[in-house]
């Protein structure tokens, strides 16, 4: 009805004794808001992944576990021989470690979120080849995106090597302010190592008050 149509009919009402005209509120159409999906479901999605060759040797995938909403997410290596039994990430010797180190500096360890490069394990905890960490990058990010973490600790070489694209040594990125999609990124001593190595114990505890100042500056 264009507009002297309704100024005609008004008048209309108003010639007829009708003083007040209600008028309705259209109808509010119904919005469809689509919810991504979060970390649980994404890690059912997962669960029978077989892009790479080392789902062959998979008991449980190891998705990650952890605060979703953490200002700090670890990111190591892969899963071990008891991560791969339980589909839960650092729970041997090296997690009981990792355990202390972030109670040593006032972390608790359910308050940080905690993963790994590829989500599988490797035979005999070799390093994972190109492709696995390929097959597995798609994941992490998104991993990344959904907890957007302030910061970033990353356990041993390999991890080092994949988020930051460089050819270093540990000690190198050790040295260096390394920085991830914008993220300020940590590098340290894999819990396994400092097992095996006990004099990286100190470095890597140097590496960790580092980490501390910056997160409780957060």
């Amino acid at each position: 009805m264009h507009k002297k149509q309704i100024n005609q009919y008004l008048e209309f009402l108003k010639l007829s004794g009708i003083q007040d005209v209600f008028v309705s509120e259209p109808e509010k159409k119904m919005e469809i808001v689509k919810q991504a999906p979060s970390l649980e479901e994404l890690a059912a999605k997962y669960a029978e992944c077989k892009l790479c060759p080392l789902h062959t040797n998979r008991v449980k995938l190891v998705y990650g576990e952890g605060n979703p909403n953490s200002n700090l997410m670890i990111i190591s290596e892969g899963p071990g021989h008891d991560e791969n039994v339980t589909g839960k990430p650092f729970v041997g010797a090296a997690g009981q470690l990792l355990t202390k180190m972030l109670s040593a500096i006032k972390l608790d360890r359910k308050d940080i979120y905690i993963t790994n490069v590829v989500k599988c394990r490797p035979p005999g905890n070799r390093d994972p080849h190109p492709e696995e960490v390929i097959a597995c990058s798609l994941i992490l990010q998104e991993q990344i995106d959904i907890i957007q973490p302030k910061l970033l600790l990353v356990l041993g070489r390999v991890a080092a090597e994949t988020l930051l694209k460089q050819s270093e040594s540990l000690g190198n990125y050790r040295k260096m302010e390394n920085y991830y999609q914008g993220i300020r990124t940590f590098v340290t001593y894999h819990p396994a190592a400092l097992l095996r190595n006990a004099q990286w114990k100190k470095p890597a505890w140097i590496d960790l008050q580092n980490l501390q100042k910056v997160y409780e500056s957060l």
